[in-house]
């Protein structure tokens, strides 16, 4: 486990009470107007899928940069520990242009056994066949497929996901939901999924985690035996979220506008 306090070191497992991910009084800010995050605490599970929600500004992105190890200006400002093993996936695929595809997925690995792992992933995902396809003959939804084989060919103890099916269409972000959830079930990571979605998080989530002022304001298990929005218990946790988000009576409050809801 990699601990970010002033710097990276290696946690002895014993050390994790239980948990992958153990964040304690984060703060975070970028100017002396008030802090992004403050104070936040959080822990994650092994094997664990958490969904972050929260309106924009609330500090999502910034806790997931952070750790991701990505952010070094926490250092000093709490305690954050991680896996060693960490891959992110973004709301664009980041892919290589000067690369094909299969080399994109095993982009910085190492050993022999490496192509062999590549294609391997790019078969779990669908893409098995597209090996020599440059990025830019991908679809953008077989972009992010590529995308989260690269993430996943190095089996990750922890993944994170910053909107990376936001930039989709209604039809491909479902396909891909289902994707995510075989995908996660095959390589057991954590999982910390930043989103705007609603929908999205309870269809994906164990939990479902709400931001507002740099803090955890709600946190809430999603116990459905079914994932179907047209299960009652689904609407009765959307409206629960929805109005913790600050929507009532059908329209948005404070300003902030979720995204359109998907049919499935």
């Amino acid at each position: 486990m990699a601990t970010h306090s002033g710097g990276l070191r290696a946690t002895p497992p014993a050390d994790r009470g239980g948990s992958a991910v153990r964040v304690r009084n984060l703060h975070r800010s970028f100017n002396q107007a008030g802090g992004v995050l403050n104070g936040l605490d959080l822990d994650i599970a092994p094997g664990e899928f958490v969904a972050l929600l929260g309106r924009s500004g609330s500090g999502k992105s910034t806790l997931l940069r952070a750790l991701a190890g990505l952010d070094r200006g926490v250092a000093g400002y709490g305690q954050i520990d991680v896996p060693a093993s960490v891959s992110v996936v973004f709301q664009d695929s980041r892919l290589l242009p000067w690369k094909r595809v299969l080399p994109n997925v095993t982009f910085g690995l190492s050993g022999r056994g490496a192509t062999d792992r590549g294609r391997r992933a790019l078969a779990e995902v669908g893409l098995e066949g597209r090996e020599r396809a440059w990025p830019y003959q991908l679809s953008g939804g077989q972009q992010q497929r590529a995308a989260l084989a690269r993430s996943l060919v190095r089996e990750p103890a922890l993944l994170l996901a910053d909107e990376p099916f936001g930039a989709l269409d209604a039809l491909t972000r479902i396909r891909m939901h289902d994707l995510l959830r075989r995908l996660c079930e095959l390589h057991e990571p954590s999982v910390l999924l930043v989103t705007h979605d609603v929908d999205e998080a309870i269809v994906l989530a164990d939990r479902v985690i709400l931001l507002d002022g740099g803090l955890v304001r709600t946190d809430v298990p999603v116990e459905l035996e079914s994932r179907a929005r047209s299960d009652p218990r689904f609407a009765e946790l959307r409206d629960l979220l929805l109005e913790e988000l600050g929507v009532r009576d059908g329209g948005p409050a404070d300003g902030w506008v979720p995204e359109a809801r998907h049919a499935s």
